[in-house]
């Protein structure tokens, strides 16, 4: 009732490839709304990456179009950033309050593309990606109000950007269909995915622990079959339905989506989970809703392990059909439980506590649905479309009003590229050990988060890594590479770089290196959650079996690999391609940072090749510093005094690392 009138201004298209409607230089939406259609250069339909030498014009034409009006906007919202480009010009010319919404930011869109493995020309003959970021910081110079999903989206995407200004940022979560996700009616277990399920369970009356995502890794569907595999009594308590996507062959399938797959198949296997496990190959998109809908008339519960989750919208629409949720403690969810008081945050990477979450959830019948209700409360009240429209409306209305003094900053660009040095380091003996000196590392880094590309490279495994971040309040870096230089990942989602793995796939033959090493005294195999698809890992007893031995074996058996010893007792045996070293110069040809103002501290032999060549090496002080003395003779490595996290910071002040930084950006 508040709202007078809305318009919503687009580009006008004439193709005969489109909807006629798209020509139409106006269509009503309702009495209150309408679509204006401007013009903007070429008429044909033009993907929106080749807009941007048509956005003067459509500017110069939408503002003929405003003062056309008896009055301007009163505020004017922006969404994306070529639309913040056109907005951010137009609150200049006419006065009026700018809002924007990014949706998706174009700094965060190129570390994807990269990890996908479309080069930098690439991405910037077909994205525009350096106008696109330059329009973002336009944009948010400009913005009285920027609206995001959730509080992390602020600090972890738009803390990128030079202009970002945080008194600024306000969340407003999207709304949900409670017309579409409503509660169960009863008629849910006649449908013909409920039938499809009942294939697969020997006992389909039991509650259901529902998973619903696409075939990610991220998304740590394994990782809840195991937890599920090792707990017989929530075996006896409940079924497990996976819903990860649509699939008719597993083998048609790219090649990460058929490797989740498998994975699900062989756990699934592995603890004999048929009859108790649900595997649907195929779901419409009306089925979603009867999931969830058959999951809270059993009783269930919804659970989300991601490894990360910006938002979690299967987590609101859950909650909106009567069904308590159990999901990751980061990001979105914890806002969503937070604000519905329907579920529980867990440790994506610890199974026993999952599995004791979730038959927490299920067996206290009374807190069930107790949770149950207030989700379907919670969701009404924080993330229906009214719900949304109240907030939004809240976060405007001052600006309008003008009854809100807006806070300027001094806004400064740098001259020098974004992110122009790195700092690399090791986990175990760097990092670890020391509390204080960590505390001091990490402060220090938050200060000049701006100028700096923060990696660490470790011997653990992904999951591992994680795990142990988590364990000592280390923030996810930029990159971490993880097995020993053979898996590599980027923030802010654990993109994985799948062009480095087939880069390292090359003459890489593990069932040939395992017969070769099988039978060598000094050498036992370690415990299968140390292995990896490109890492073999035994415990090496060095009085007994002699690396370079061990080395000539490999080679004369025609298997050109890395074999690195670290921590005096391991042993990995990697592809010839990979090792920490050569994955951290992917890593800076990939995000574009000079090894030359690249700090790399490291501990053990493992990180020798990282610490060679044109890199600020950095020696920190341990036990194992025999396996390195070899660079004591090495001119630009520096070997420190302290230990820990310590002797990182000491280098920092021996190199100088930040004396020479350009203008970190806002003040």
């Amino acid at each position: 009732a508040d709202v007078e009138k809305v318009v919503l201004l687009t580009r006008r298209v004439v193709d005969n490839q489109v909807s006629p409607d798209y020509a139409a230089p106006f269509e009503a939406l309702s009495e209150k709304s309408g679509i204006v259609r401007i013009e903007c250069g070429e008429q044909k339909y033009l993907p929106k990456e080749m807009l941007w030498d048509s956005l003067e014009s459509f500017s110069d034409n939408a503002l003929a179009y405003l003062k056309s009006l008896e009055r301007p906007p009163d505020v004017i919202h922006s969404h994306y950033a070529d639309a913040g480009y056109v907005g951010a010009r137009l609150s200049h010319q006419l006065g009026v309050p700018l809002v924007h919404t990014g949706h998706s930011l174009g700094r965060t869109k190129r570390k994807q593309l990269l990890a996908s493995g479309i080069k930098r020309s690439e991405i910037e003959a077909s994205y525009n990606i350096s106008r696109r970021i330059e329009a973002e910081e336009t944009t948010l110079g400009v913005a009285e109000r920027v609206i995001t999903s959730t509080q992390q989206e602020i600090e972890q995407q738009y803390g990128l950007y030079d202009f970002y200004q945080p008194d600024r940022m306000r969340v407003v979560p999207p709304g949900t269909d409670l017309e579409r996700f409503y509660p169960p009616q009863g008629d849910e277990k006649n449908s013909a995915i409920a039938q499809e399920l009942k294939r697969f369970l020997s006992r389909p009356n039991k509650p259901i622990i529902l998973a619903l995502s696409r075939p990610d890794p991220k998304k740590n569907i394994v990782t809840l079959i195991e937890a599920y595999g090792e707990s017989p009594e929530l075996q006896q308590a409940a079924n497990l339905v996976i819903v990860a996507g649509n699939r008719d062959d597993i083998q048609d399938l790219e090649s990460v989506s058929r490797n989740v797959l498998n994975e699900i198949l062989l756990a699934i296997d592995k603890y004999d989970l048929y009859e108790k496990v649900a595997y649907p190959k195929h779901h419409k998109s009306e089925d979603v809703t009867i999931l969830y809908r058959l999951a809270a008339a059993s009783r269930g519960v919804f659970v989300n392990p991601a490894l990360t989750e910006p938002f979690g919208l299967t987590l609101i629409e859950a909650a909106a059909c009567g069904l308590p949720i159990v999901a990751t403690e980061d990001g979105g969810p914890i806002e969503i439980i937070g604000n519905c008081r329907n579920g529980y945050l867990i440790n994506p990477l610890d199974k026993k506590a999952m599995a004791q979450t979730l038959l927490q959830s299920l067996s206290d019948k009374k807190e069930w649905a107790r949770l149950a209700k207030n989700g379907i409360q919670g969701v009404r009240r924080h993330y229906s479309w009214p719900a949304h429209v109240e907030k939004y409306l809240s976060v405007i209305r001052p600006l309008v009003e003008k009854t809100e003094p807006i806070a300027r900053m001094t806004l400064r660009r740098r001259s020098s590229v974004f992110r122009d040095r790195a700092i690399f380091t090791s986990l175990d003996l760097n990092l670890i050990g020391d509390g204080d000196s960590l505390t001091a590392l990490l402060r220090s880094m938050q200060a000049h988060h701006k100028s700096i590309i923060f990696g660490i490279a470790t011997g653990r495994r992904f999951d591992d890594a994680l795990a142990t971040l988590r364990q000592y309040n280390i923030p996810k870096p930029d990159v971490l590479i993880s097995s020993q230089g053979t898996e590599i990942h980027y923030a802010p989602n654990l993109t994985q770089d799948s062009v480095w793995q087939r880069h390292i796939n090359h003459q890489w033959n593990p069932h040939a290196v395992r017969d070769i090493l099988k039978e060598i005294p000094g050498l036992t195999m370690q415990p299968k959650n140390y292995q990896s698809a490109y890492k073999i890992s035994y415990f090496i007893d060095p009085a007994v079996a002699d690396i370079q031995e061990i080395r000539q074996t490999l080679l004369r058996n025609e298997q050109a690999v890395n074999a690195v010893f670290s921590f005096g007792q391991f042993l990995d045996v990697l592809p010839i391609r990979a090792s920490k070293g050569l994955a951290l110069r992917w890593c800076a040809e990939q995000l574009d940072f000079p090894l030359e103002n690249t700090l790399v501290a490291g501990v053990t032999a493992a990180d020798a090749d990282m610490l060679r060549g044109n890199t600020l090496g950095t020696v920190v002080d341990n036990r194992h510093l025999a396996e390195l003395a070899e660079l004591a003779n090495v001119e630009k490595i520096y070997f420190s005094a302290k230990p820990h996290a310590a002797g990182i910071l000491e280098a920092m002040e021996h190199y100088r690392f930040f004396a020479d930084e350009k203008d970190s950006g806002a003040s």
